[in-house]
């Protein structure tokens, strides 16, 4: 069965947290950066770190109006550093697994306010105390699937369209290998009355290997080539083998890294031509978008002036594997 997937070149937000204020100035930097996608992070407007909810909604409104002002299309909302220090879905209490499906909740409003029906991210991370008991391991898991079910079922009602979740590279953040993500995509969306849950390719999260990852579940081309007909987003970032380094695509970083974007560019190709071949594909149909969102972390001390030069030069990089009017594939 064919099927027709638009590929775009977007920005995550994550560049401008702890730097620019104003919903604005983060719409009006990714277009003049020449993006015209935006992946708005979580960080920037937390339901529940940066205010009450009538000031948190008028700056979701914000950002649809700087959207519209600049053109830019706000593709999903996505979380940021913040969600991923707390034990939520998968801890011993209630009280905690309440409170993250609460944030989530409140996030999918501010999600809508934006004029956006998309959500990602990552909430959970399984304590070491259940991964020394495998036991105990599959009873949270499943525990885990059932609540990401669960918002799904949510996420219909409220308006949105798809939920997306990224693959990690150790154990506590389900899921970090292959055929954990094949798990978690088909026990997810089996029979399920919610909408589509996907997984977030990062192709910087292979990077597991004091966790005892090995193989296969290192090679970021062969996670591209099994599950980018899965993946409505792919994070960008230009990094070594050993590390989830989120640098930029400057010709020092490339020198540098491993990602090779016509190899990546070649597996999404082949993903796409034999999607049907997946055991996921029993349970999804393959996504009409590969938004490829250069997801830059930047350190701390670098300076605005080099950060906005470095994501300048990536840009300029990554058009040359992804034009402006983008890339559609027919297969």
């Amino acid at each position: 069965m064919s099927h027709e997937v638009r590929i775009q070149l977007g920005l995550d937000g994550a560049f401008a947290t702890r730097r620019w204020e104003n919903p604005e100035n983060v719409i009006r930097i990714t277009k003049e950066l020449g993006f015209t996608v935006h992946e708005y992070c979580c960080d920037h407007i937390d339901p529940f770190f940066m205010g009450p909810r009538e000031f948190t909604m008028e700056m979701a409104r914000e950002v649809k109006r700087a959207a519209e002002q600049y053109g830019v299309e706000i593709f999903d909302t996505y979380t940021g550093m913040s969600t991923h220090r707390w034990h939520s879905w998968s801890h011993s209490r209630p009280e905690p697994r309440e409170r993250m499906k609460q944030w989530l909740i409140e996030m999918m409003d501010l999600t809508l306010e934006m004029g956006c029906v998309r959500w990602g991210g990552h909430v959970d991370a399984l304590p070491v105390e259940v991964l020394a008991d495998p036991e105990e391991t599959k009873k949270r898991i499943a525990l885990l699937y059932a609540t990401w079910r669960e918002m799904a079922v949510v996420a219909r009602d409220k308006g949105l369209r798809t939920l997306s979740v990224e693959q990690m590279y150790t154990p506590s953040e389900v899921p970090w290998t292959l055929e954990q993500a094949e798990q978690f995509l088909i026990a997810c969306n089996a029979d399920a009355d919610g909408v589509p849950i996907y997984l977030t390719l990062d192709i910087g999260h292979q990077a597991g290997q004091q966790y005892g990852m090995s193989g296969a579940d290192l090679d970021y081309l062969e996670w591209t080539r099994r599950f980018a007909p899965f993946a409505e987003v792919i994070h960008l970032q230009q990094t070594t083998p050993e590390a989830s380094s989120h640098w930029p695509f400057t010709a020092e970083y490339n020198e540098k890294g491993k990602v090779e974007m016509d190899k990546l560019m070649e597996a999404i190709e082949y993903a796409h031509e034999n999607w049907e071949s997946s055991p996921v594909a029993e349970v999804l149909e393959p996504v009409n978008y590969n938004m490829l969102i250069l997801e830059v972390i930047p350190a701390s001390t670098k300076s605005e002036d080099n950060l906005l030069r470095e994501l300048a030069e990536s840009h300029e990089y990554l058009r040359q594997f992804v034009p402006a009017e983008g890339i559609t594939l027919t297969v």
